[in-house]
């Protein structure tokens, strides 16, 4: 959609929020180092770039997983979304194409023996029911389609995910930051490459795991996804496509971690109206935005980048030990959580769970960062 040249008075206070935002970000970054970061992603949306256009932050890397998309389409996604943002500089780090042992064979058995699944990622075929929400085509590992926003032509790093993940945590110990907001397999791998792995990170921010949500917003397309934890509120996608993963990655001794389930997801939604916000100020990340238009899903991987951002946009959370259910039954890959004390004590580790969130300050941020000047040599349009 096009903005009207001439903005009303409430556009004028978005700007004057935006430059706000801006300064209370440099003042952070005054008062010390710039945050370092490490986005660990099964596509590479717009929870990196809100990361990688923040201005007190450092993103060291992207690192590439297998799971709504296969790791060599990850890859491509963050390659070419760091060339339009003129960051070309970071590297995108290949990972895991596989789960540690779950795979699309024991999914369509569980499934035979215990119902089908909502979301399915990269092994996903067809809708159960009708839905809003597109389909993306099937396809196998080595598959890349053309990207809608062009493909890239810078290359991705020659390393793998979980020797860079290791190599940056003890290049920069107790600093660097990972957001997780894929399947955990890749930073499974590093734990059980390097024992000091987690203990050497600052923190993990991670998307995953389901609770209990129940915030849908009435009348909005997200609620048709939302309808996946209706009869199973434990299932959450990242966990149940590498649950042994991500069992590891939760048991490993990480000096904090901050869980964003799927809770505060379902009050959420990328819509048409959320799109024109974010595209309103132009620039090649705008234009690719408003090019691909609304999905109709709700934030989840907004939201663990925006609650990094900025703690405060958090309005409920809980102090949980969290798992994973490992055994292949009916509730394989569901979340299983306990309050302090009683846990098993089986190397289940603390977290800050977040329930809910403040949608309308999320969305603003979300906006604001991604107003903020695009960096000279940045590329000039989006599907070039």
């Amino acid at each position: 959609m096009t903005r009207p040249t001439r903005r009303p008075p409430c556009a004028r206070l978005g700007f004057l929020a935006a430059g706000l935002l801006a300064a209370a970000f440099s003042l952070q970054a005054q008062a010390g180092a710039p945050r370092k970061v490490i986005l660990d992603d099964d596509g590479f949306g717009l929870a990196t770039w809100l990361a990688v256009k923040a201005p007190d932050t450092e993103v060291l890397g992207l690192t590439a997983v297998s799971g709504d998309v296969w790791n060599k389409e990850a890859v491509a996604h963050g390659l070419r979304g760091l060339e339009l943002l003129g960051r070309a500089d970071i590297p995108v780090v290949p990972g895991a194409t596989y789960p540690l042992l779950n795979s699309e064979a024991l999914t369509d058995r569980w499934e035979a023996l215990y119902g089908k699944l909502v979301w399915k990622g990269v092994w996903m075929k067809k809708w159960v029911e009708p839905t809003v929400q597109s389909l993306p085509p099937y396809h196998g590992p080595d598959v890349v389609p053309d990207l809608p926003e062009g493909n890239p032509t810078t290359r991705p790093a020659a390393e793998i995910a979980a020797n860079f993940l290791i190599r940056k945590v003890h290049e920069f110990p107790g600093q660097v930051t990972i957001i997780a907001t894929g399947p955990f397999t890749n930073l499974a791998l590093a734990q059980r490459l390097d024992p000091e792995f987690a203990s050497l990170a600052k923190e993990l921010v991670y998307m995953g795991g389901s609770l209990n949500p129940h915030q849908v917003r009435e009348g909005v397309s997200a609620a048709q996804f939302a309808r996946e934890y209706v009869n199973s509120p434990r299932r959450e996608f990242n966990f149940r496509f590498d649950p042994e993963a991500a069992s590891i990655v939760l048991r490993a001794p990480w000096k904090k971690i901050v869980m964003i389930p799927s809770d505060p997801s379902t009050a959420t939604e990328f819509s048409q109206a959320l799109v024109d916000r974010l595209s309103a100020v132009d620039s090649p990340m705008a234009r690719l935005i408003k090019q691909r238009g609304p999905t109709n899903f709700p934030l989840w991987d907004e939201i663990a980048t925006a609650v990094w951002l900025d703690p405060s946009l958090i309005k409920q959370k809980d102090e949980l030990y969290v798992d994973v259910e490992t055994q292949f039954g009916p509730s394989y890959g569901d979340t299983l959580s306990w309050l302090p004390g009683y846990q098993p004590g089986l190397g289940e580790q603390r977290e800050t769970v977040v329930r809910s969130i403040d949608v309308g300050r999320t969305e603003r941020l979300m906006a604001d960062v991604m107003a903020r000047p695009q960096p000279k040599g940045a590329v000039a349009e989006a599907g070039r």
